[in-house]
C-alpha cells in the first residue's frame, strides 16, 4: 500500500476505476462492461462463451479481452504458459460475468444513463489523445467501432452509478477507525531521509579513454578552484555544467535513497550542508556535489492524511461490499459457461 494514497494522489474516480475498484480484479481495466446480446433458441450464428440471465457473451468479446492482456504482457517482455493464459482466460471470463450481472442489476434498478453524459465521456476520452487519427487507431487495437465503445462507455456508467447509490453511499467511515489503522501502520506514513542538492556534471562515457577522463576531471579540478575563490555554486552549474539541470543552477531538487545513482547519493547523503564533494564518478561522467538541505525521516501527521485517508478506506470497503454483492447476484443468476 503506497504512501501516494495518501499524500494526495489518489486516482480519479472515472468510470473505469470505479469498477476496477469496485471489482478489485486487475485484469477488469480491460473492459468496462461486456458486449452482450440476446440468446435466441435458434440463433447458431453466435459463439456464445456463457449465457447469463439470457444474456451473451460472445467469444468475440472474450478474445479481446484476452488479446489485450497478452499483448501488454508481450510488451513487458513476459512470456505467458499455457497454464498461466488458460487462468488468465478464466478470470477474463469471470469478470465479463460480473459487469453482465452488475449491468442488468443497474437496468433492474432503473438506472438510465443520459446521451449528454455518455457524450461527454467520449469527448473527454477523445481529448487525451492528439488527435482524431489516433483516436482511430485506438478503435482498431481494441477493434471495436465508436458505438461499440459507447455502449460500453454506457454501461460502465450505469454499474458505476449502481455502485454508488447501492453501496458507496451507504459506508461511513468513522474519524476512530481511520485513527486506528494510520496508528497501526506506521510505515505507510514514513516520509523517508531526503537530501537536497545541486550539481556540476562533465559528461564522460564509462568506455572513454583515459585521456578524454582527465580532460573532464581536469575541468572539474579549475571549477573547484573557482569555488575556492568565493564564485557561487549556482553561477559556475549554469556556465559550465552538461548536465539538464545546469539552467536551474545544478539544483536536483529534494530526493530519497534509491532515486540517485549509489555512488552519487552515498556522497550526497553523507555531506553536510552547503558542503562540497570532491570529484564523484557515475556512469554520467564526474559530478561536483553541493548539499543544500537536508530532511531526517518523518511520520506525515494524521491531519495531513486524514482525508486521503478515509476515501482510501471507503474504497477498501466498497471492493469488500462488491463482492459479497455480486455474490448474491450469482446466486440468484442463470449461468451458462462454455469456455
Amino acid at each position: 500500500m503506497p504512501i501516494k494514497i495518501y499524500t494526495g494522489k489518489l486516482l480519479k474516480k472515472t468510470f473505469v476505476y470505479s469498477i476496477i475498484v469496485a471489482l478489485s480484479l486487475s485484469v477488469a481495466a480491460l473492459s468496462v462492461a461486456a458486449s452482450t446480446v440476446k440468446a435466441e433458441k435458434d440463433d447458431t450464428s453466435i459463439d456464445k462463451i456463457a449465457i447469463i440471465n439470457g444474456s451473451v457473451i460472445t467469444r468475440e468479446e472474450f478474445d479481446r479481452e484476452l488479446n489485450q492482456v497478452k499483448q501488454k504482457t508481450l510488451q513487458r517482455g513476459q512470456e505467458i504458459s499455457s497454464t498461466q493464459l488458460e487462468d488468465i482466460g478464466n478470470k477474463i471470463l469471470e469478470n465479463l460475468i460480473d459487469l453482465e450481472l452488475l449491468f442488468q442489476e443497474s437496468h433492474n434498478n432503473g438506472i438510465k444513463i443520459e446521451k449528454e453524459k455518455i457524450d461527454s465521456e467520449m469527448k473527454s476520452l477523445k481529448q487525451k489523445l492528439p488527435n482524431n487519427d489516433e483516436f482511430e487507431k485506438l478503435l482498431t487495437e481494441l477493434k471495436l467501432s465508436e458505438s461499440a465503445l459507447k455502449l460500453k462507455i454506457q454501461k460502465g456508467l450505469a454499474i458505476q452509478e449502481l455502485v454508488e447509490t447501492r453501496i458507496t453511499q451507504k459506508i461511513k467511515i468513522s474519524d476512530k477507525e481511520s485513527k486506528v489503522f494510520y496508528d497501526t501502520n506506521p510505515n505507510f506514513f514514513k516520509q523517508p531521509e531526503r537530501v537536497k542538492a545541486s550539481h556540476i556534471l562533465i559528461k564522460v562515457a564509462p568506455d572513454a579513454e583515459e585521456i578524454t577522463k582527465s580532460e573532464a576531471k581536469q575541468k572539474l579540478r579549475q571549477i573547484q578552484q573557482k569555488l575556492n575563490k568565493g564564485e557561487e555554486f549556482a553561477a559556475l552549474a549554469k556556465e559550465f555544467s552538461e548536465g539538464p539541470s545546469k539552467t536551474n543552477g545544478g539544483d536536483l531538487g529534494y530526493f530519497q535513497r534509491g532515486q540517485m545513482v549509489k555512488s552519487f547519493e552515498d556522497v550526497a547523503f553523507a555531506l553536510k550542508p552547503e558542503k562540497v564533494s570532491d570529484i564523484v564518478e557515475t556512469q554520467f561522467g564526474y559530478h561536483l556535489i553541493k548539499v543544500i538541505d537536508k530532511k531526517p525521516e518523518t511520520k506525515i501527521p494524521y491531519e495531513d492524511v486524514k482525508d486521503n485517508l478515509v476515501q482510501h478506506l471507503k474504497q477498501e470497503k466498497t471492493k469488500q461490499e462488491v463482492k459479497m454483492y455480486i455474490q448474491t447476484l450469482r446466486e440468484k443468476a442463470k449461468i451458462e459457461k462454455s469456455l
